[in-house]
């Protein structure tokens, strides 16, 4: 799969459809220590009719590590660029946790892209307070110790226990907690960072007029139902989808729900 110079970084991309021109395109922007693969079930059930589109972020999954860019607004940047370059002049924009931080940004800036946004497991908040010592003690011990010694404290953050503790989807399980760990620490240093020092858009939402669904697993700890909840009271005519036995990555988890869900949705944007 191809690469592209975007903004002084050569970002990788994965293109179902890349010579048709007439699928109407779905991008997915994926969440911190991840990649393009938080989609694949995604992409496979929507791929026969839309052109499916999903990036690494910079310093992430096969994009290359630069030595800055990785803020929120930065990123944002990185994304419509490609768009540019791959000269999709709109989409049905798909963001989780991170992804979902970006996805917001450019609603707000260039709602012109979208025909509609979904957000996944994400806020629209800064980072908490009393949270932010806990990430930063978490990036010093990937610096110390590396990503392999700390993935077991992060699967629980990821994962909700409905997964982590399926015996029969063990496999699965391990395939994740292998990903975690192939992690470039010097990526996964700067993107965390990015994360943690981010700006609220809260006060910005009532900006966003773009058809908006709004997903999030009933057992998510890292960004819960009241953040959810909180973003779908500011985004007017915005849907809220639950998806049951689901923690931080739903697209993984329960793929059927998430892909349910976002189904009824495009087809009442139709």
């Amino acid at each position: 799969m191809p690469t592209i110079k975007i903004n002084n970084a050569d970002i990788y991309y994965e293109d179902s459809a890349p010579n048709d021109t007439k699928k109407p395109v779905m991008v997915f922007a994926h969440g911190l220590l991840w990649n393009t693969r938080m989609f694949d079930k995604q992409i496979e059930h929507f791929k026969n009719d839309y052109r499916c589109i999903a990036f690494d972020f910079r310093g992430q999954g096969q994009s290359q590590i630069t030595k800055s860019g990785y803020d929120m607004e930065s990123l944002t940047e990185d994304a419509l660029a490609l768009l540019d370059a791959l000269n999709i002049k709109k989409c049905h924009l798909l963001g989780l946790s991170m992804g979902g931080f970006v996805a917001q940004r450019i609603a707000i800036k260039d709602p012109s892209r979208l025909l509609s946004l979904t957000l996944l497991e994400t806020s629209a908040d800064s980072e908490d307070p009393k949270l932010a010592p806990q990430y930063r003690k978490l990036m010093k011990a990937i610096r110390w110790l590396g990503m392999k010694r700390v993935s077991n404290k992060v699967m629980p953050i990821m994962f909700g226990q409905t997964f982590l503790s399926d015996k029969t989807r063990k496999r699965e399980q391990k395939e994740w907690l292998t990903m975690l760990q192939s992690n470039r620490k010097g990526g996964v240093l700067k993107a965390t960072e990015g994360v943690i020092e981010r700006k609220g858009t809260y006060k910005q939402l009532d900006q966003i007029k773009t058809p908006t669904l709004i997903i999030v697993g009933d057992e998510d700890a890292a960004t819960p139902y009241e953040k959810a909840e909180r973003m779908h009271f500011a985004i007017d005519g915005s849907k809220l989808a639950v998806i049951k036995g689901a923690g931080h990555t739903a697209t993984v988890e329960e793929p059927e729900q998430v892909n349910e869900a976002i189904s009824r949705f495009l087809e009442q944007c139709a």
